[in-house]
């Protein structure tokens, strides 16, 4: 493989929570006695009930079954750690089998109770299920999100593996943008925990995901190595999860390397563990893997088959039923239909030869079929999750519209540069608008840094918010560390040489409730009103260049974490005096 593009290739294995804690199928056989006899009531049997639900490992319904009744019998109890542990297993139990929206609808729960209890170890480890999640579904802007937010609770707290388990999954997000140098430092840093606390299947996660990202650079004898060791330490485990993914890895390798044969049983045995565990989204990944080694054989009849089962088992992940709803109702379906067309013609040159001389013409317009919905199933993921917040895009796909809502208590934020228009009037057209994008694009990145949700830019204003569509205790805090670093940005520039227009930025930043919904039917976006809003919009165009202009409401929450000078109550258009102040 010379890079991850010419080979399709499975996601990076993530080390879960689940995995990570070592579950004793041994152990559960026995507390499975002792919870039939039924003697046990009260936070034992709770008690008992964790422990069944984290070490079942061969029977997923079971364990199921194990974690909703601890969910009812903390909820009676008010018993906050056991309701988070049981919406745990269940988040990590739903991730291994593919279902993602049901381990998200878990996690959020677990990370409710974690929230109501205040312990941020609890809280962490949710947020690193969430990221986990958002990484396998292949949003990598929420996973990255949720990553950062765990890493930096996980940090504040004395359990340093969990540190390591969000650490090296975040690494992924590196590995998936092709970031191979970054990764292998987030999978080093890893490692170096592990290591430190002997923390065996740590050390063959950290190792094995190396030993993927020097596959993915053309160090096929270095991934071997790797990928050969961490094998060896998880057969010791039993964790046939992670061996079915990295087997694939060691498949590629000796591709690479023109040892056929070998690549072949390696992939092959990944398939037949991840049968063996009914792990969809690997059964379907290394489906898809076979499919392209045996096209590549000349031997269409193997690679045909193994792509209908790739698809069967995508599509039971993915939900295909629900995304096509969706681009019915939100995409434009000439300019889809024509880009399909495009597809399938490029497609049937590289399939023609495999169908026409295995299955003949019935065959090949199916897999054209197939391959026209894959294309327009990743065209309306992409298209969604461009505009729309992920909770947003979700609600849309599953009810064809979006509820307006009323968040009662948001951070929002306005930024404006000066003497914009003057400076307009004197530059090239094309060089503003490649200033202005160079900003926005560190304003997006700061945004998702902070859990920030981007809302809009009219002109040179920039317009973002921070506690929808989700909740978010630390709104107003996130929303001032985003606007020094902001402020930080745009005043380093000025003093760069980049070739850019530079200017000074303006900042305001108002709490208080806002209306959020989505309005347009072809151009339609998210957007949010109210006084809130107006209020944020005065806050900016009140403050001075290089400020961060805040309102009271915003200093009340936030003036025992940062320093701020009073300006006192200033004169707001259709508002009288507020009282304003600098955030230092």
């Amino acid at each position: 493989m010379t890079t991850l593009r010419s080979i399709p290739v499975i996601g990076m294995l993530l080390l879960s929570l689940c995995f990570a804690r070592g579950q004793d199928q041994g152990l559960a056989d026995s507390l499975a006695m002792i919870y039939k006899e039924g003697n046990i009531q009260g936070q034992e049997r709770r008690d008992l009930l964790r422990q069944l639900a984290f070490n079942e490992s061969n029977d997923h319904e079971q364990a199921l079954r194990y974690a909703e009744e601890l969910i009812d019998l903390s909820i009676a109890a008010n018993d906050l750690f056991n309701l988070y542990r049981g919406y745990r297993e269940i988040g990590e139990i739903h991730l291994r089998l593919g279902n993602f929206y049901i381990a998200l609808e878990a996690y959020y729960n677990g990370l409710a109770a974690a929230s109501k209890e205040g312990n941020k170890a609890w809280q962490g480890s949710v947020l690193t299920g969430i990221a986990d999640t958002y990484s396998e579904m292949g949003n990598s802007s929420n996973a990255s999100k949720y990553y950062n937010e765990a890493i930096s609770l996980l940090r504040e707290t004395n359990d340093t593996i969990k540190v390591g388990i969000a650490i090296i999954n975040a690494g992924d997000e590196y590995f998936q943008a092709q970031k191979y140098d970054s990764a292998l430092i987030y999978f080093e840093e890893s490692a170096q925990i592990f290591e430190q606390h002997d923390y065996l299947i740590g050390k063959a996660y950290a190792q094995g995901n190396s030993g993927m990202v020097h596959a993915a650079t053309g160090n096929y004898e270095l991934a071997k190595t790797n990928i050969n060791e961490a094998v060896g330490i998880l057969e010791q485990l039993e964790d046939s999860y992670a061996i079915s993914e990295y087997l694939t890895y060691m498949a590629d390798s000796h591709w690479e390397q023109g040892d056929i044969n070998t690549a072949l049983q390696y992939a092959h045995r990944s398939l037949e563990m991840a049968r063996q565990f009914g792990i969809k989204q690997q059964i379907s990944e290394t489906n898809l893997k076979l499919s392209d080694f045996y096209e590549k054989l000349g031997q269409p009849q193997e690679s045909l088959q193994h792509f209908k089962e790739h698809v069967a088992y995508r599509d039971s992940v993915n939900n295909l039923e629900t995304v096509q709803r969706m681009a019915d109702l939100r995409t434009d379906f000439e300019v889809s239909k024509k880009q399909v067309e495009v597809d399938l013609a490029n497609q049937q040159k590289r399939t023609q030869q495999i169908v026409l001389a295995s299955v003949g013409v019935l065959s090949a317009i199916l897999l054209w079929f197939f391959v026209a919905i894959r294309k327009e199933k990743k065209k309306s993921d992409d298209l969604l999750l461009n505009i729309l917040p992920e909770e947003i895009a979700k609600e849309l796909k599953e009810k064809g519209e979006v509820e307006s809502v009323r968040f009662e208590n948001v951070s929002v934020l306005f930024t404006d540069f000066v003497q914009f228009s003057k400076i307009a009037e004197e530059t090239d057209p094309k060089q503003l608008v490649k200033s202005l994008d160079y900003y926005f694009k560190k304003f997006d990145a700061i945004t998702a840094k902070y859990g920030l949700e981007k809302i809009k830019t009219i002109g040179d204003a920039y317009m973002c918010a921070c506690g929808l569509p989700s909740p978010d205790p630390q709104h107003v805090q996130n929303t001032v560390r985003a606007a020094r670093e902001m402020t930080k940005i745009v005043q380093e520039s000025l003093q760069s040489t980049n070739g850019l227009n530079r200017f000074q930025l303006r900042v305001g930043i108002h709490t208080g409730p806002v209306i959020a919904g989505m309005v347009g039917t072809k151009k339609f976006q998210y957007d949010i009103w109210g006084d809130t809003v107006n209020i944020a919009s005065r806050m900016e165009s009140s403050s001075e260049p290089g400020k961060i202009n805040i309102s009271e409401t915003t200093y009340e929450a936030i003036k025992d974490e940062f320093d701020c000078t009073y300006r006192g109550e200033i004169e707001v258009k259709n508002r009288g005096p507020l009282k304003m102040f600098y955030l230092v």
